[in-house]
């Protein structure tokens, strides 16, 4: 199973972003989507779950939760946009894999055994960081993902 994860689009859904999810099982936004537009372009790819960043203050955000917990192909995934307000510990609670957003820095780490993804920004350029997302492909219920830099 491949599921494709962006975050911090904005407002903006890059054509680029577009044609690398198209083929993903299922995807998952990590919050400040920007728009509902997004959500609509991206539910229109494959199954989405998504989450509030702190930029997703508006009324069609209100429904949306502030993280996720998920199990897809095995796995137990844990969604929250800032890593860093995560009040949880992720291997006491038993996570494979944690993905956030927020600092716009794509980053794939390994620490105790859990997984952390952080697919970067995939809307407008922030600073001189790359614009990105990430790919998270699950087998025999076994996690490993890569960050796609776009444009």
């Amino acid at each position: 199973m491949r599921i494709g994860v962006i975050s911090d689009t904005h407002g903006l859904l890059r054509p680029e972003a577009t044609a690398l999810l198209q083929d993903c099982d299922r995807l998952i936004h990590a919050g400040d989507i920007g728009k509902p537009d997004v959500l609509s372009a991206l539910r229109a790819l494959a199954p989405l779950d998504a989450i509030r960043g702190n930029v997703d203050s508006d009324s069609w955000a209100e429904g949306l939760p502030e993280h996720l917990d998920l199990q897809v192909g095995g796995v137990r995934i844990h969604v929250t946009h800032d890593l860093k307000a995560m009040t949880l510990d992720p291997a006491i609670e038993g996570f494979d894999v944690v993905i956030s957003g927020h600092s716009h820095q794509p980053k794939i780490e390994e620490i105790g055994g859990v997984l952390y993804l952080n697919p970067g920004s995939a809307g407008r350029r922030r600073f001189k960081l790359p614009i990105s997302l990430a790919l998270l492909d699950i087998e025999d219920g076994q996690p490993r993902a890569q960050l796609v830099t776009l444009g």
